[in-house]
């Protein structure tokens, strides 16, 4: 089984649409997918909109889609081919209790693509994208822990340019190949062989 993760340092970069992408682009993986979601950093975890709320009404839920027509981010997975999709909500720094439930998962999956960056901290996975915008300000505690870890970095265009974040330093993705986006066509062909080779090559 393969394990692919996609993470980013912000929302509304397109990540999803990496995601998404990428599933549509290699259907032979039959993939099982996962949107991570932790309140904390603006996103409220009972129902996925900006929120500024941290309440003990919201606990950790896991479900799984049954359709793809309802807009939310796990049904652009269904829609986009995957054979099972599911959503994971925990608030900030909870992802641990829910591990249990998508290792579960894991095992039943052909291979699996995951949307988050915190599922780092529990997984070691075949490869890991990064979705950067240099225009967008805010940086994710949770991205930049793990940007060095990048097997590459989607950017619009290709071009990582002078960027707007602060403290965060370009040498951890020296070396780190640069692949572009060109919204709306998030996966241009030379992702989609970059991720195929990798996966062959693993």
């Amino acid at each position: 089984m393969a394990i692919l993760v996609v993470g980013g340092h912000s929302r509304n970069i397109g990540k999803t649409s990496v995601v998404a992408g990428l599933i549509a682009a290699l259907p032979q993986m039959n993939w099982t997918a996962f949107k991570v979601t932790q309140f904390g950093h603006g996103v409220c975890s009972a129902n996925g909109e900006p929120c500024d709320c941290e309440t003990d009404d919201h606990t950790i839920a896991i479900s799984e889609e049954r359709q793809g027509a309802t807009g939310t981010d796990s049904a652009r997975y269904l829609a986009a081919g995957a054979m099972r999709s599911f959503w994971v909500r925990t608030r900030q720094g909870n992802l641990a209790e829910a591990m249990p439930r998508i290792r579960k998962e894991l095992e039943r999956a052909e291979n699996a693509v995951i949307e988050s960056n915190s599922i780092l901290r529990f997984l070691r996975p075949d490869i890991y994208l990064s979705v950067l915008d240099p225009a967008v300000e805010d940086f994710k505690e949770s991205a930049r822990l793990y940007l060095d870890r990048a097997d590459a970095v989607l950017v619009p265009e290709g071009v990582l340019g002078r960027p707007e974040w602060k403290g965060v330093s370009l040498k951890l993705v020296q070396g780190t190949p640069v692949l572009a986006m060109r919204p709306p066509v998030y996966v241009t062909d030379e992702v989609v062989r970059f991720v195929a080779e990798r996966i062959g090559s693993r």
